[in-house]
């Protein structure tokens, strides 16, 4: 699947919004990407996850599984999985804490496993989720995204691949280039989807 083809879901799905953002790292964005208008649509999150497993397969060779940050990476992560012949995990977090394995989850010794997210704006949680699963004796190999939407500028720590990488500008609240503040911010994020 080309980048062109990838983004083309994004617009026909409503999930490529250009506006005034507040993302969930606090910058402002005159672009957002609405993941979960994806990923309501099976058949749509299918293509797109085939895709990612393939890019995954070529860069990193046999994968036996893949781990997600919850909640956002585990529709993205299950789907990939399934693609790669991988068994999916999940990294979530306690209360007011970092990000943690629970449910008995683990990555033994000799399994190899891959870090998959949905969209990477700055890699914080891919990091998050790396830092989680590091003491574990199986290898963790890379990460892999839908979009990577920091333009390649998003340090993980593993080797990393995307199906489709974008420069879409971010900026602090505090410095808001004129027409950016000119439009009211919104934050669709997880807590509320723009209606069509």
């Amino acid at each position: 699947m080309s980048p062109d083809q990838v983004l083309a879901e994004f617009r026909d799905a409503g999930a490529l919004l250009e506006g005034h953002f507040i993302l969930s790292s606090g910058l402002r964005s005159p672009v957002f990407l609405q993941k979960m208008a994806i990923f309501s649509e099976p058949p749509r999150t299918e293509r797109l996850c085939r895709a990612l497993a393939a890019a995954i397969a070529a860069k990193f060779g046999k994968i036996d599984i893949v781990v997600s940050p919850a909640i956002g990476g585990i529709v993205p992560g299950y789907e990939t999985a399934r693609h790669l012949g991988a068994r999916a995990i999940f990294v979530e977090r306690d209360p007011g804490g970092p990000f943690t394995l629970r449910r008995g989850f683990q990555i033994p010794a000799g399994q190899r496993a891959v870090i998959v997210e949905d969209i990477v704006t700055t890699g914080l949680s891919a990091r998050e989720c790396l830092a989680a699963i590091r003491s574990e004796p199986g290898e963790i190999v890379g990460a892999a995204c839908l979009i990577d939407r920091s333009g390649g500028k998003g340090e993980i720590g593993v080797p990393f691949v995307s199906l489709v990488t974008l420069d879409i500008p971010a900026y602090p609240a505090d410095a808001l280039p004129p027409d950016l503040a000119a439009i009211p911010a919104v934050k669709p994020g997880s807590r509320a989807m723009p209606k069509p």
